[in-house]
């Protein structure tokens, strides 16, 4: 007998031209599993597994545009030069062979980065205003307007490189206190020129990316952007106070070409704007908002919620009813889920939900995972 999750989650979905064979998406996790930025045979496995399993996307992931400042970990993928992206069409190949689609996540770190770190020493900490996550000027240097045109570049040749080794889309990373998210924040996008001001302004830097993307790639390849209110150790930041503050900022991006919202929440069942009356989380917004698809994530099929701390040693999660993640789904509030530490806990995640297996799924301890493929 067909279970409720297979008759909600397992409903083809197309985005351009990816035709995802169902609504479960792997969500990106940084591993620093790649020595001198190269992604090995052990990362197509990876990924291959997820695949094998019935994951009907794969976003993986964050990987290093080509610009000296964008990353500080050396075993970090990268997503430019002849090694990497020839390990990068193995990851390609192993997952189109076992059915599922897969997009990189192209990612610029800007101020995080800490200076002297490899792979790139000599680089320095950039950033929209050289202003730190926590307000704290002078963390690193603020960006000219050539420095701009560079990384807009980079990430729209990484896109194209992307879509010439048979990727099925690509991911912006826009959340988290990155880059593109520091253009996006009041706090640490301070500029005075074209790419600072108000709200719509500052999207300026973020809605180039994906002009230029755009016009590298094919009409019908599919661009991702993901975004977060929350930054790396700030819960309570916020880009958008309201409904009208958040149209205003995911209006340009829509209109320069995302096709797809990728909205990370720490929680996927939690309201974003509860003043409203409406039970809608930051993915339902955004879909409510711009009328593109979007992905929602946020501590699905576990009973704890993220945090840093859930990846440190000793951190565990129990399994969690995806019941009342099926409640939003069939409204169609949103229309990909994106899994995280449930799904890298138990590769065959996918598969035990869809066949109603979930007393079999494995609950997750970070001792368990921290070196598995």
């Amino acid at each position: 007998m067909p279970t409720r999750a297979s008759q909600s989650l397992a409903r083809p979905f197309t985005l351009g031209s990816a035709e995802l064979r169902n609504r479960i998406v792997m969500a990106p996790m940084t591993r620093a599993k790649s020595p001198g930025g190269i992604p090995g045979e052990d990362v197509a496995a990876y990924y291959a597994r997820r695949a094998a399993a019935g994951t009907g996307l794969i976003i993986t992931e964050g990987t290093y545009v080509n610009h000296p400042s964008a990353g500080d970990v050396e075993s970090v993928p990268r997503f430019h030069g002849e090694e990497s992206l020839a390990g990068w069409r193995r990851v390609v190949e192993a997952v189109h062979t076992e059915g599922g689609r897969i997009m990189p996540q192209l990612w610029h770190v800007g101020i995080q980065r800490k200076a002297g770190n490899p792979p790139f020493p000599q680089a320095p900490s950039v950033g929209p205003s050289g202003i730190a996550l926590d307000g704290t000027p002078g963390a690193g240097e603020s960006l000219s307007l050539a420095d701009v045109d560079d990384i807009i570049q980079a990430f729209a040749d990484a896109a194209r490189e992307a879509e010439r080794l048979g990727f099925d889309g690509i991911e912006l990373h826009g959340a988290h206190g990155y880059l593109i998210d520091q253009f996006l924040w009041g706090r640490t996008n301070r500029r005075t020129d074209a790419y600072g001001g108000d709200a719509v302004s500052r999207t300026k830097f973020a809605a180039d990316i994906v002009a230029a993307v755009r016009e590298r790639v094919s009409p019908d390849f599919p661009l991702v952007l993901r975004f977060s209110q929350w930054k790396a150790d700030n819960y309570d930041a916020r880009l958008a106070a309201d409904p009208d503050d958040f149209q205003a900022l995911l209006e340009p991006l829509a209109e320069a070409g995302v096709d797809a919202f990728h909205a990370s929440g720490r929680r996927y069942w939690e309201p974003e704007f509860p003043e409203t009356g409406l039970d809608l989380n930051v993915a339902s917004w955004a879909k409510k908002l711009t009328g593109k698809p979007v992905i929602t994530v946020g501590s699905v099929g576990l009973d704890t919620v993220f945090t840093p701390s859930a990846f440190a040693p000793g951190a565990h999660a129990g399994v969690a009813s995806v019941e009342r993640l099926l409640d939003h789904l069939e409204r169609d509030e949103f229309d990909l889920v994106a899994v995280g530490r449930a799904l890298l806990a138990d590769p065959e995640w996918a598969a035990k939900v869809l066949e109603g297996r979930e007393s079999e799924l494995t609950p997750y301890s970070h001792d368990s995972v921290r070196n598995l493929y």
